[in-house]
């Protein structure tokens, strides 16, 4: 089993999510589950009744050319969630700001994209409200 490495804007850093098992959606009303995992063809509503209990929310890409999972963080921000949101799979370190941007706390990638993309690649856009051009034209980047 490949390990995996957490982004945040720190860095890299290992999984602090231990002891729990994700669920797919269709399991998270049976299970009341705390972590759940979507996929990009899942329909983040079915989670509204549920949210309040939910700690961490792994979203699933398949591809790095699958934005679907940029979709699904913004509208379970949209719906209130509050917990802690996690890219996983096959995100880029060039899309790490939009990810941020997204809703995402953070991304989990494996050992071999960490290898290719290194964590001064990551870093190099861990300062993600800076290239915020809708938020300076609203004026409220940092300045």
């Amino acid at each position: 089993m490949t390990h995996s490495v957490i982004v945040r804007d720190t860095g890299f850093g290992p999984d602090d999510v231990v002891g729990t098992s994700f669920v797919p959606l269709a399991e998270v009303g049976a299970t009341g589950a705390a972590a759940v995992a979507l996929a990009p063809s899942d329909d983040p509503g079915v989670l509204a009744p549920h949210l309040d209990r939910i700690t961490v929310i792994r979203v699933a890409f398949p591809s790095f050319a699958d934005g679907r999972g940029f979709t699904l963080a913004r509208r379970l921000r949209a719906m209130g969630y509050r917990g802690r949101l996690r890219a996983a799979g096959h995100v880029l370190a060039d899309q790490y700001a939009m990810a941020r941007r997204a809703g995402f706390d953070e991304v989990e990638i494996d050992a071999a994209l960490a290898a290719r993309q290194p964590q001064a690649q990551w870093l190099a856009r861990a300062d993600w409200r800076a290239g915020d051009y809708q938020a300076r034209l609203r004026g409220q980047a940092k300045g």
